[in-house]
């Protein structure tokens, strides 16, 4: 099985889950499903299905990843909050009587607060049986890629560009988020990770615990790595 070690480096970042409401709180982590849209991204794997649907969906046919997620920083990042005039859909009938004044355009608008990270730094560990995936992820960080890509790589938020993506040739000692098991005790700073997203049903989305390592190691354990989007059958 090929590994590759990859660093990410970001002023500002930010991991929302599905979530409503004026607060939109932000993983401390890349989740796994979202290092797995960079890293097609930097391989020029098409992970969109046919865009001519009212949601985007994602493709079935991918190919399966083990990733791994670790932070380099010595804390975790820092936490800033912003305000954002959103568009949204109201929950219920909630501002229907705003409907008719807009002509069909999004009638409920309302100011939210959003959590961004600072000085996002980050690795990310990528397992494949796959021939020829390591090298389209070299190829697409130094612009030798044939195949087009999609759009810029960012940080979470399409507002939010990384500084900086660079190959490890060892994994870097980085505080690790690893898996609890069913028998763990419970863990400081522990969170859910989305693993796979499903864009048109969130009860298919899926997510697992995590907790980073209380200390920075250089060799990950067996449990910090995870299939995405899913295990092999």
């Amino acid at each position: 099985m090929e590994t590759i070690w990859l660093r990410v480096r970001a002023p500002f970042a930010a991991f929302r889950g599905f979530q409503a409401g004026v607060y939109r709180a932000t993983s401390r982590m890349i989740p796994p499903s979202a290092a797995y849209g960079l890293v097609l991204n930097l391989a020029g794997i098409e992970m969109r299905g046919p865009t001519n649907t009212v949601t985007t969906e994602i493709r079935q046919d991918l190919p399966r990843l083990r990733i791994a997620v670790g932070s380099l920083s010595e804390s975790e990042p820092e936490v800033a909050t912003l305000y954002q005039q959103l568009h949204s859909y109201p929950v219920g009938a909630s501002g229907k009587e705003l409907s008719a004044k807009t002509h069909g355009a999004k009638f409920w608008i309302v100011p939210v607060r959003r959590e961004i990270l600072i000085d996002f730094d980050c690795v990310i560990g990528v397992q494949t049986e796959l021939q020829g995936v390591a090298a389209r992820i070299r190829s697409g960080l130094c612009g030798q890629a044939d195949e087009p890509r999609y759009g810029l790589p960012f940080a979470g938020d399409n507002n939010l560009l990384i500084d900086r993506i660079e190959i490890a040739d060892s994994p870097p000692a980085a505080r690790w988020y690893a898996l609890i098991q069913p028998d763990d005790p419970p863990q400081k700073r522990s969170c859910r990770l989305t693993v796979s997203i499903n864009r048109t049903d969130n009860s298919q989305t899926t997510s697992r615990l995590y907790a980073p390592l209380p200390e920075k190691v250089s060799s990950p354990p067996e449990t910090v790595w995870v299939w995405v989007p899913s295990d092999p059958a």
